[in-house]
């Protein structure tokens, strides 16, 4: 009996293993079309508008400004590319 327990137990974690192996390939295409997005010349345009605003706030010990308006910014801009992209490779 001791010896089928530990058995089992051996075996559970192998399997855990090769499930997380399987999850590690998959890629979802949404991602690659973002990243393909965020190289375009307007999606390069609005992120370095981000990270100015970024590196301008985190530069104040305190200040009431954020950078929300340029993350909507750069957010909607790749949505944008992304949205163009994702319908025409659904047909």
């Amino acid at each position: 009996m001791v010896f089928e327990e530990k058995m089992i137990m051996n075996g559970e974690p192998e399997d855990e293993e090769e499930e997380e192996e399987e999850e590690e390939d998959m890629v979802d295409p949404l991602e690659t079309m973002r990243q393909k997005c965020e190289e375009t010349e307007h999606c390069v345009h609005t992120r370095e508008l981000l990270e100015h605003c970024e590196t301008r706030v985190g530069s104040r010990s305190s200040t009431a400004e954020d950078c929300t308006e340029e993350l909507f910014d750069f957010l909607h801009a790749r949505d944008h590319c992304v949205s163009h992209k994702l319908f025409h490779s659904v047909k």
